[in-house]
């Protein structure tokens, strides 16, 4: 990345310094590089002269960081990626960026394409991703369409800063929420064939209960009442898990959201990994029995206040239980280097319990990150519309999506960062206008496209064979060039935030700055055939950084609108 080629640009200018004996000989000092708050101050600014003067204090040696900063500046090569040079304050280095450097580096973005913005701060290490994983008991509200997006734009950013990622739906088969739904199908399915069965006290009301019985009995007829009640409802389990998770995987997909496993918390007791895994526990002193049940001693870990029970008085274990084997699945058996669960906020006091379990199970908490999201309110006509599955006043993913497309639901979403709340309007989201964001980056995107389709058809070359970036001299032709590589800097932001929600607004400040450059130059001119051609290479590489970013985003990116 840039940041790290001008820290070692720094480094050098100070090893020379010391070389030619104007810096007394010092033990590498830690260098930040990082871009000023204020424009005018430079593309970046180092603060290594102030940091070389506190080593020098400690040695007895003359400190001062104004000095120091002057003797560093004067050994950075003239030539290369830094232009100028300044000392501001008590002793920053601020750094210009060489002109001619970023105007050879339009055609190295073209050269890269697909793969311009990549990075490889993972150097292949394992990482896995959960998101949206639920109980299979009916279709995802639009309220989860927010943590699909999350982790599904994550995993991307992920992928480009070279990891290697694996994607997860938990699917929670196991819990009593789906013995209910079971119940509640049962009857739904019942009723459909003139049996009076009532529904469950506690069970789904929802219509799209109605939906899942009729494709039962479509399929297997009136079978299930003539079997035993309670055998009817075990196969019942099975069939309607495979028809919920069959609809939710059509929900997902309209969001452009992929998975590489559907895990089944099921699988975890068939397999006895939850009874092995308490038992291992049992044997490091981390399982006791009270009161007729069976507990985690999370007590015994920082910041948990309470035991949390595993296996109930009744003899049933309870999701704790299901979550500590499936983590030792995903670190010990499966070996994740890291693994990042996305989960609403409402599970925030979950967060510490899981630490003590990654310690008790002899693992570095470190290694999990839960990354917590704030909820999504939907407003149409300025007014909150209320969901609720229970109730049956259910908006689907699907139903948003259908409304006003995939990519404004997830720009949307991943405008804010995850802890913030998110008021999506859909009148503003299905509106084809430059007002609605999502749009104004996608028409840019398309402007670029007609732009360079129209020079070709004019008969204009839009790969030059010589360089012709020299020419490009115009404040917004290089105010461009900087703002496309940012590319690299936005996906290792997004990495250490964990979040993607930052790339929206670099795709939106880049569809700026080539606005502002197709407002301010004339792009193709038949009289200036040679500076044409160069502008074209730029919003060609513009037109690479906005496709790339977009793709992160997981949004379209389309060639005309």
């Amino acid at each position: 990345m840039i940041r790290d080629q001008i820290k070692q640009v720094i480094e050098q200018a100070l090893a020379a310094a010391q070389a030619d004996g104007q810096l007394p000989e010092i033990e590498q000092p830690a260098i930040e590089v990082l871009r000023p708050k204020q424009a005018g101050h430079g593309d970046y600014s180092t603060n290594v002269a102030m940091v070389a003067a506190a080593a020098l204090r400690k040695s007895g040696a003359s400190s001062n960081p104004r000095a120091i900063a002057e003797i560093i500046a004067a050994h950075i090569p003239a030539d290369g990626l830094v232009g100028r040079v300044e000392i501001a304050g008590p002793g920053f280095i601020n750094i210009h960026l060489s002109e001619r450097w970023l105007q050879q580096q339009v055609n190295a973005i073209v050269a890269a394409g697909d793969a311009f913005g990549a990075i490889d701060i993972g150097r292949g290490a394992y990482w896995q991703v959960e998101y949206l994983s639920a109980n299979p008991t009916g279709p995802v509200h639009y309220g989860g369409a927010r943590n699909a997006v999350l982790g599904d734009s994550l995993a991307n950013v992920l992928e480009a800063a070279g990891y290697r990622v694996q994607r997860e739906f938990y699917v929670n088969d196991a819990g009593n929420q789906f013995n209910i739904f079971a119940a509640t199908l049962y009857a739904r399915y019942a009723q459909l064939l003139g049996r009076d069965e009532a529904i469950p006290e506690d069970g789904y009301a929802g219509e799209y209960m109605i939906g899942y019985a009729q494709t039962i009995v479509e399929r297997c007829g009136d079978r299930f009442l003539h079997m035993d009640r309670n055998a009817a409802i075990g196969e019942l389990k099975e069939l309607s898990k495979e028809l919920v998770l069959a609809s939710l995987q059509s929900e997902v997909s309209k969001l452009g959201i992929r998975y590489d496993r559907w895990f089944s918390e099921q699988s975890l007791y068939d397999s006895g990994l939850v009874y092995e895994v308490l038992d291992k526990l049992r044997a490091r002193g981390d399982i006791g029995e009270r009161d007729g049940a069976t507990w985690f001693l999370a007590s015994k870990y920082p910041k948990v206040d309470k035991d949390e029970v595993v296996i109930r008085s009744n003899g049933m274990p309870t999701y704790f239980a299901s979550d500590i084997a499936y983590h030792y699945d995903k670190f010990v058996v499966r070996g994740f280097d890291h693994v990042v669960n996305i989960w609403g906020v409402d599970h925030q006091g979950h967060v510490p319990r899981m630490a003590a379990v990654m310690a008790a199970l002899g693992l570095d908490p470190s290694r999990l990150t839960i990354v917590l999201h704030g909820l999504v309110k939907l407003i149409r006509n300025g007014e909150e519309v209320k969901l609720s599955k229970r109730r049956g006043a259910l908006i689907t993913i699907g139903d948003v999506v259908d409304e006003v497309g995939a990519d404004a639901v997830r720009f949307n979403l991943l405008t804010r960062g995850p802890e913030s709340t998110i008021e999506f309007d859909l009148d503003l989201a299905a509106q084809a206008s430059w007002d609605n964001p999502v749009c104004y980056v996608q028409y840019s995107h398309a402007r670029i496209c007609s732009l360079l389709s129209n020079a070709e058809s004019k008969g204009l070359n839009l790969q030059p064979e010589s360089d012709l970036s020299s020419l490009l001299t115009h404040e917004v032709e290089i105010a461009l060039i900087k703002k496309i590589l940012e590319l690299e800097e936005q996906i290792e932001l997004a990495v250490e935030k964990l979040s993607p929600h930052n790339l929206t607004h670099y795709a939106t400040d880049l569809a700026k700055a080539f606005n502002a450059f197709y407002r301010d130059c004339r792009v193709v001119d038949s009289a200036e055939p040679t500076l044409s051609a160069a502008r074209l290479q730029l919003s060609q590489a513009a037109r690479i950084g906005l496709k790339n970013t977009l793709t992160l985003l997981g949004i379209s990116a389309p060639e005309s609108m």
